[in-house]
């Protein structure tokens, strides 16, 4: 009868093996968030505006106006790619004034504006964004906008201050609302408030969404 060969085992085959293993494991835990790192995407979102103010002459930037509302359909709506976990939405939200050189040149053209609005699902709010600006001369306006009658062809209304947002979303929202609440603004001849619905109260640009895709 022929005699059965023993397979032998060392200690040091053991350590190489679990050394492997554990070279594995490292790799997996290491590399496993790098490669989803890797694997989201950030990129323009896709914006459906109510009114759109136009386009900045200096940053070629789409400028949105913010609308003061009542349902989430009023907003601007931003739409968030099918993606897993949850995604982000930034944008940058300003004030919205009027320029007036006159006003300036007559001692009158300060103004601050505090624009409170709201980000909001059909079944959520999901963050209350505000805006403070200030106004005092043309130096501090972010951009001019085209399309208007003034010198230049550029409108009156031009974005001021400006306010990164930045929004969670939750993995199963598909599209956000940014819906205008109420603006207060402070003259050097008095205070006002506005909350009549329709009347637009700030702007919003470079609106970006961040996700991993499904």
């Amino acid at each position: 009868m022929g005699r059965r060969r023993r397979t032998c085992v060392t200690l040091h085959d053991v350590a190489g093996r679990s050394g492997l293993a554990a070279a594995a494991l490292v790799a997996a835990l290491t590399h496993g968030p790098a490669l989803e790192a890797q694997s989201r995407r950030v990129e323009p979102a896709e914006v459906r505006c109510q009114s759109v103010l136009g386009v900045g002459v200096d940053t070629d930037r789409i400028y949105c106006d913010v609308l003061i509302g009542n349902e989430v359909a009023d907003g601007i709506i931003v739409v968030i790619p099918p993606h897993r976990g949850s995604a982000t939405v930034t944008f940058t939200l300003y004030g919205r004034h009027t320029y007036s050189e006159d006003e300036v040149a007559r001692g009158r053209g300060y103004i601050e504006y505090l624009a409170s609005t709201v980000v909001a699902t059909t079944e959520t709010v999901l963050a209350r964004p505000v805006v403070l600006a200030e106004f005092r001369t043309e130096a501090d306006l972010v951009d001019r906008v085209s399309g208007g009658a003034g010198p230049g062809g550029v409108k009156a209304v031009a974005p001021v201050g400006g306010e990164g947002i930045r929004i969670t979303v939750p993995e199963a929202v598909t599209q956000i609302s940014i819906v205008g609440l109420e603006l207060q603004v402070q003259r050097v001849d008095g205070q006002e408030s506005f909350s009549s619905p329709g009347r637009p109260i700030a702007v919003i640009s470079d609106v970006q969404v961040e996700y991993q895709a499904r």
